[in-house]
């Protein structure tokens, strides 16, 4: 029996892992610990927040560390997902992204060296550390580049865990998901805003020309690489950097266009309007490692998670029409202008 912690459980991938851990692994106690900002959601978790004996919520934020020294305390495995992950809100609002990062992450880490009884300290963070690519596909040696105020702060967060391991021999491992989608997301990000854009037959609005790619990454395939490395000898992954993702790279206008055929929709409603500052060209994750290490590479082809993600939206509009008026955000752009985005 396995007390994990889960920071950030209410959020989009948080939610998903939690609900996978539930499903697979009748002997674990889950705690859930969210500071319900406007991605953290409560009915991410129903009906098993309800329901279920063995899930636990904590509401708080990872820089209160007399909350978070409490519940480390009592487990096992800390999985950290908490953070601000937005581009376009960090290029407007930075100052929370630095402090819930890298503060929030110094604060689990501190907490996680006090007490023995943590077996390992799953951190996530973000292919958008690297930037664009410099090598395709991009290993876990390629240098970090982060070209936005949230993908530097994840990439301060990522290399605070990586030198508690060196100095204090944290028993952690890093993770660097690529882009992510599925159920629960947010309506900020691309894939849900088009799918639901879509269903209300409005315009899909598309950053600059569409060419930039990024490696899509469906969500319970993210979920089952995590479960895999609660589950692999500490011994030969803790300390690594271990990227998920597809090793394959599909460009932003494709994937709307995918999504359009999928749905039925007319092409007519793709609308292009101004790139974002800080934008990144390319990515496409090299799969090597995370083959080696875990035995995991990424089951859905992204024509199956699209599918899968446009029936859930489908078929639960009381979930995410309440959340439309978030699609866009504001951002400063070079010129001290705010723009919608």
């Amino acid at each position: 029996m396995r007390t994990i912690l889960i920071t950030g459980g209410a959020g989009f991938i948080g939610s998903n892992f939690t609900r996978h851990m539930l499903q697979r692994y009748p002997q674990d106690h889950l705690i859930v610990l969210d500071a319900l900002t406007y991605a953290g959601n409560p009915e991410n978790l129903y009906p098993e927040l309800e329901n279920n004996g063995r899930l636990t919520f904590w509401y708080g934020n990872v820089r209160n560390a007399e909350i978070v020294h409490e519940l480390v305390s009592r487990a096992n495995i800390i999985v950290h997902f908490a953070a601000e992950s937005h581009v376009a809100r960090s290029i407007y609002d930075n100052a929370i992204f630095y402090e819930t990062d890298v503060l929030g992450t110094q604060v689990i880490a501190n907490a996680a060296l006090k007490y023995p009884n943590v077996e390992r300290f799953i951190h996530i963070s973000t292919s958008e550390v690297y930037g664009t690519a410099v090598d395709a596909p991009m290993s876990e040696e390629h240098p970090l580049n982060p070209m936005s105020p949230y993908a530097s702060a994840k990439a301060g967060a990522d290399r605070l865990v990586y030198s508690y391991v060196q100095t204090y021999g944290l028993p952690a491992i890093i993770v660097r998901p690529f882009n992510n989608y599925g159920p629960y997301q947010h309506l900020e990000k691309a894939v849900p805003r088009f799918i639901t854009s879509a269903l209300r037959n409005e315009p899909l609005t598309i950053h600059g020309d569409g060419r930039c790619s990024r490696d899509w990454l469906y969500v319970e395939d993210h979920c089952e690489a995590l479960d895999k490395l609660l589950h692999a000898p500490i011994e030969s992954v803790r300390g690594e950097v271990i990227n998920l993702g597809t090793g394959v790279d599909i460009p932003v206008l494709h994937v709307a266009k995918t999504i359009l055929e999928v749905m039925g929709k007319p092409l007519s409603l793709i609308q292009y309007i101004g790139d974002r500052p800080g934008q990144v060209e390319r990515h496409i994750a090299s799969t090597e490692k995370a083959q080696a290490l875990l035995g995991w590479r990424a089951n859905h082809s992204f024509a199956e998670g699209i599918e899968k993600t446009v029936a859930w939206y489908r078929a639960n509009p009381k979930w995410w029409e309440k959340l439309t008026w978030m699609k866009s955000v504001p951002i400063k752009t070079k010129s001290g202008s705010v723009e919608m985005h």
